[in-house]
């Protein structure tokens, strides 16, 4: 089963080879997709109704935002304290903003309640960002200046991998230290058993510059591909590259 839909901004595409009792169909994958709906309606800055907004406008107290949004702010201070202020969602002279830890956390939770509805093999992609389960899957690391070229292909059986570049939106990682953007690497990709991890992971390294590499790849679980602004290469000896 295949389907594409275009939720948070990003295309988002699953594909389905195995199911509980076969080949799982569209219309049983819709829980997943209304999920992710549900998150660009609650966590969105760009809506003026959104959990986010109102609390960013002081219309919510920190006490009172739902468990999702809660759970959701503690990953955020975990990699704020974690990077010493490089990944940071709130940049003075701007609002609230969650979406670089929201994309992995919500698509893992839509990739997980496939699983709960009897998906064995699957491949949830998200703006080029990959939960899989079941697999191997081969996943393309894209060439961070040539867009018809890869870097690498992965091996991924199960778990995440995301990548954090600036080949697609310009410098639009910014390094909360300096507030300036982050333009000491060309992409960072992290292999890690869950999309939340991955994600965050690749986007508060990207942040950090080049020393985001070593600390990236000192993260339990991380194996690490990355290209510097001098186009160096660097990789972890546990990446899973494909044969």
């Amino acid at each position: 089963m295949r389907r594409v839909e275009h939720i948070m901004g990003f295309p988002i595409s699953l594909l389905v080879e195995d199911g509980e009792n076969g080949a799982m169909t569209a219309e049983a994958a819709e829980p997943a997709f209304d999920w992710l709906r549900e998150v660009d309606a609650r966590f969105s800055p760009f809506r003026a109704d959104s959990e986010v907004s109102r609390l960013d406008r002081g219309e919510l107290a920190p006490d009172e935002v739902g468990r999702d949004l809660a759970e959701v702010l503690a990953l955020c201070e975990e990699y704020r304290v974690a990077t010493g202020g490089a990944f940071d969602v709130r940049l003075p002279g701007r609002g609230l903003d969650p979406c670089a830890m929201v994309k992995g956390w919500a698509v893992q939770r839509a990739a997980e309640l496939l699983t709960d509805l009897g998906a064995k093999r699957l491949c949830l992609n998200a703006g080029g960002d990959v939960a899989a389960t079941g697999g191997p899957w081969r996943v393309g690391v894209r060439h961070p200046e040539r867009a018809d070229r890869l870097c690498t292909v992965l091996s991924l059986t199960d778990g995440a991998v995301a990548t954090s570049a600036r080949y697609e939106r310009g410098d639009h990682i910014l390094d909360g230290r300096t507030g300036r953007p982050a333009t000491g690497l060309l992409s960072l990709t992290v292999v890690a058993p869950t999309l939340t991890e991955a994600d965050a992971t690749a986007t508060a390294a990207f942040a950090m510059g080049t020393e985001g590499i070593e600390w990236a790849a000192s993260r339990e679980g991380c194996e690490i591909f990355a290209v510097d602004a001098r186009q160096r290469v660097f990789r972890t000896p546990g990446l899973p590259v494909a044969s």
